[in-house]
């Protein structure tokens, strides 16, 4: 469980990574993302650029955004696989448990050769922050936190049953964070313990449900509303058939208790 705690804790720490000069890397190119690298293997290499174009489709699709602005040309995303995990902390100012961050604003992501979880956790994780921000707006305020990290945690297909499993025994001992509270938290009130890993496991219960109770059309519509400045409740009122947060809220907790 400490592993977990951490790695959920990646993304509460930013960073800012003086980009190398090119000239000190390998490169290798796909339709979507460069990869910069310097000893790693050309199997791992080949490896990041399969998963990421696999993601790269899956998680729009998943979502069901429409894709306007691709990644193509100069506009790729870049992927920086350092050579160690010494070179990677020193580069990016990371601790020593990190095994990859990323750059939203920028579609740049750093990492290491194997990396423990990277490839099926923290690669998928960070693209769904990248793709999700590029649908809203990366410095829209309407955006609560946790549905910025639901829909980045939604990418990882191993978390779905634990987080589903940790909410229903939040509701059982009392620790729930019902929505509206949920949509008052932000990163500088979660300092660790229980509360952060209810509070990821919820963020992605609750992006869970209304993807699959309601479809990937209404969660659009949703998205596009936040996106268009409008605030939490008027984007639920508007997306979903829900007077208020407590109405959305009472439904997920009951979808949580049958299941």
């Amino acid at each position: 469980m400490k592993r977990c705690l951490l790695y959920l804790l990646l993304i509460l720490i930013p960073f800012s990574a003086a980009l190398p000069r090119e000239g000190e890397w390998e490169k290798a190119t796909s339709t979507h993302f460069i990869v910069y690298y310097k000893k790693a293997q050309e199997e791992f290499i080949r490896l990041i650029i399969d998963k990421s174009e696999d993601y790269y489709n899956r998680i729009a699709y998943n979502l069901g955004f429409t894709r306007f602005n691709f990644w193509l040309w100069d506009n790729r995303a870049k992927i920086y696989i350092h050579d160690n995990p010494q070179e990677f902390q020193s580069a990016t100012g990371q601790p020593s448990w990190s095994g990859g961050c990323a750059q939203v604003n920028t579609k740049t992501i750093h990492s290491y050769p194997y990396a423990q979880g990277f490839t099926e956790t923290i690669l998928p994780h960070e693209m769904g922050h990248i793709i999700f921000r590029e649908f809203v707006g990366y410095d829209n305020a309407s955006i609560p936190l946790w549905l910025d990290e639901g829909v980045a945690a939604y990418q990882e297909k191993a978390r779905h049953i634990a987080a589903n499993r940790i909410s229903r025994e939040a509701i059982r001992t009392g620790e729930f964070i019902n929505l509206a509270r949920l949509s008052r938290i932000n990163q500088d009130m979660l300092e660790g313990g229980n509360l952060v890993q209810i509070f990821y496991a919820e963020s992605l219960s609750i992006v869970d449900f209304l993807v699959k109770e309601y479809g990937t059309e209404r969660f659009v519509y949703f998205c596009q509303n936040l996106r268009d400045k409008k605030d939490l409740e008027s984007a639920i009122k508007t997306g979903y058939s829900f007077n208020n947060i407590q109405e959305l809220d009472s439904a997920w907790q009951k979808y949580l208790k049958e299941q």
